[in-house]
């Protein structure tokens, strides 16, 4: 089990191929003489047809970007593997978490949900989070996001929330952003939406990292034991790093300076041996309990709160090798919630249901034939033998005249498993009832959770949730989806309702409009959907739903940018001591000036520029560090250091000088609005001293210092 990884690694080189000295050839294998030149009748003539050379290579140029998803288009990913840490096989007998030590190989991608390949990675949005095990049963495939709750149901309403969050198809417009008419007019009419909305306009839809966020399974699924016995189970990964996002300002800004942040941070972390890391928990329900809480399992819109069942670390997951090739990999990966091995059964979640389904049509689409499973970043490290034959672009070589089954000529090979011999089976659930196009009554709640996750909050996310519904809502330019939305929010919580409201320059509806008979016929209203009804939650608010509150945020710095400010006459110790210091907690110091190349220290050295004030800004970085020297009064006049300060400032984060640096801070913009109690700003009148760099590498641990924002809650 440990030359696993090993074995996949060997199973992606077979066909891997760098050119490296070698000759260049066509696709069959054919020297090639001139790569320039097509073949003409003559130095000015026109191109002939028998040009082979000129044919094959357009041809694969034409045909060399496929179909992009319809969802999860922006996104990167990565090699590594799980290892277990905490086996449970009296719950699964998924042989990968059996024992303590086994090593699976993964591949993971993260990726947005609404946008198209080419869009930013800090739009507000939904972050995808899936893995794919290469496990020696088989390959299984956890395909989940950064929020463990989802917009709908039941899988018949997703083409629907799809289309209306996408550019509106008159215009093509907005791209990757859900602040528009047909998203919000959508959601207005759904309520069960609610819970899910609370997330999206939460602090979660713009995280400073693929590394900082939590991943769900959303669904409910089932483990079954080597005894046949089964127990709901839920999904989770907790980041070693924490759980962190960026504001809203600054996640617009990020966009405009790098709409690669996410997927540079993730390279560059894994090419720096910062590994990301992630532990796999898992909520154990018994069936017998199947019936026992205020919401519904099988319901897709509601979480398990940690309180009532808490999450059991089963394993670690860790990333350490970037892909070879972005579109061979990361853009070929084919995920499927289908793909389970023995061990891991579904459950009749309707969303999961349909997934079920859509995840093989959308891959012939995107991949173009059902042997979508050959291509090497897809391909099992388990031994695949069946009858399937054929198909485009189909690599296996199968040898004799046996495709089908059962046969007497190939000896009835291949041979059907018995269960106790590793054959998946699926759990032997008791079904007795009517086909119906209906939901259960135990579906119709559709707010409580929605307050739970709001009340869970601190007054700081809180305010953030108000101004992302304000943003939102304020470039919604048909009135009554807004008086819809501030219905529903008002079913939420009030205040957050009138919150909304006055950004609006609007006020709540006394009597919110419960929309859940639009879209049917007069005749059928007598018989539409139930009304939403009210539940009391057991569990009134959860730390673990909020980021600041929540227990993996272990305070560090590791792989954390510091913007470290300088000009010509910078004291070479302050800027060493600094970059030393930040090295040691496996953080990075960044030099930022003027212009590029470099710039003559006190000692007459020379420090290499990393930025030019051009090319970077404040949201690219956690902190800020202004060193101490020379060409301070040349920094304090410039109006892209006083933006670059300012930003850092109003963005909450940490800002630290030492020396004569200290002066330029106090004639920034933002320096009369320090108080004595702000604690992210970080001086010293000793330049580069050891007291100074600890207390500034301890202050970014804290990574921000929200008492700096309004409180919109006092």
């Amino acid at each position: 089990m440990e030359n696993l990884q090993d074995e996949k690694q060997r199973d992606l080189t077979i066909n891997k191929s760098d050119g490296t000295n070698k000759y260049l050839t066509t696709n069959q294998g054919v020297s090639i003489n001139d790569d320039n030149n097509s073949l003409k009748a003559g130095e000015r003539g026109p191109s002939l047809l028998e040009d082979f050379i000129l044919r094959e290579k357009i041809t694969h140029f034409d045909h060399e970007r496929i179909p992009e998803r319809i969802v999860h288009a922006r996104g990167s990913g990565a090699h590594g593997f799980f290892e277990v840490t905490n086996p449970i096989p009296q719950f699964t007998k998924a042989g990968f978490l059996s024992e303590t030590g086994i090593k699976t190989p993964v591949f993971t991608r993260f990726s947005t949900v609404a946008g198209s390949r080419g869009s930013t990675d800090l739009a507000r949005d939904v972050r995808g989070f899936s893995v794919k095990f290469y496990t020696q049963e088989g390959v299984y495939d956890l395909v989940g996001n950064n929020v463990p709750v989802f917009f709908i149901q039941d899988a018949m309403k997703f083409p629907d929330l799809v289309h209306a969050v996408k550019p509106e198809p008159h215009n093509e417009m907005p791209q990757a952003a859900s602040a528009h008419d047909t998203f919000w007019d959508f959601i207005s009419l759904m309520p069960e939406s609610m819970h899910m909305i609370m997330w999206v306009m939460s602090d979660r839809a713009i995280p400073r990292s693929y590394r900082m966020m939590e991943g769900f399974g959303v669904h409910t699924f089932r483990l079954i034991n080597d005894i046949g016995e089964a127990t709901f189970v839920k999904f989770h990964w907790k980041p070693k790093l924490g759980t962190h996002a960026v504001l809203w300002d600054e996640a617009q800004k990020i966009s405009g300076k790098n709409p690669d942040f996410h997927r540079e941070d993730l390279w560059e972390a894994i090419e720096m041996g910062n590994f990301p890391e992630w532990e796999l928990g898992v909520q154990l329900i018994p069936v017998a309990d199947e019936n026992k809480y205020e919401f519904d399992l099988l319901d897709p819109t509601k979480l398990v709160p940690e309180e009532l069942v808490p999450v059991t670390i089963v394993g670690r997951m860790v990333l350490n090798r970037n892909p070879d090739n972005f579109f061979a990999e990361t853009e070929q990966i084919a995920f499927h919630p289908g793909h389970v091995v023995p061990g891991i059964d579904f459950s009749n979640d309707p969303l999961l249901q349909g997934r079920l389904f859509s995840y093989t049509d959308t891959q012939l689409s995107r991949l173009g034939s059902p042997n979508f499973h050959e291509i090497p970043i897809n391909r099992s490290v388990a031994p695949v033998h069946n009858n399937q034959r054929d198909g485009q672009m189909r690599q296996e070589i199968n040898v004799g005249r046996v495709s089908y089954h059962p046969n007497s000529l190939g000896g009835g090979c291949p041979y059907q498993a018995a269960v106790a011999q590793g054959g998946f089976s699926s759990f032997e659930e008791r079904i007795d009832a009517h086909k119906i196009r209906q939901r259960s009554d135990s579906f119709s709640d559709h707010f409580s959770q929605a307050k739970l996750f709001f009340n869970s909050q601190t007054d700081t996310e809180k305010s953030h949730i108000v101004k992302a519904l304000r943003f939102e809502l304020g470039k919604v330019e048909t009135m009554a989806i807004r008086v819809r939305m501030l219905g529903l929010l008002s079913q939420v919580d009030q205040q957050l309702a009138a919150k909304v409201a006055e950004g609006l320059g609007m006020s709540v509806p006394p009597k919110p409009e419960m929309p859940m008979n639009h879209g049917v016929s007069p005749e059928q209203e007598a018989t539409a959907s139930q009304e939403p009804k009210a539940v009391e939650q057991s569990v009134r608010a959860s730390d673990a739903l909020t980021m600041l509150r929540n227990p993996t945020n272990t305070p560090t710095i590791a792989s954390r940018k510091v913007a470290i400010i300088c000009n010509d006459g910078v004291s070479e110790s302050s800027v060493m001591n600094m970059k030393s210091a930040l090295i040691k907690q496996d953080a990075k110091g960044l030099v930022v000036a003027p212009h590029l190349g470099t710039i003559v220290t006190d000692t007459d050295g020379a420090i290499a520029v990393d930025f030019s004030f051009l090319t970077a800004s404040s949201v690219l970085f956690d902190a800020v560090y202004i060193a101490d020297g020379q060409g301070l009064n040349e920094l304090s006049e410039n109006e892209d250091v006083q933006e670059f300060l300012n930003d850092a400032y109003k963005h909450c984060k940490v800002i630290g000088a030492d020396g004569e640096a200290v002066a330029l801070v106090s004639s920034a913009p933002f320096a009369a609005k320090i108080t004595n109690e702000d604690n992210g700003l970080v001086f010293s009148s000793e330049p580069g001293s050891a007291a100074f760099t600890q207390e500034f590498t301890a202050a970014m641990a804290q990574h921000r210092f929200w008492d700096r924002e309004e409180n919109l809650f006092n």
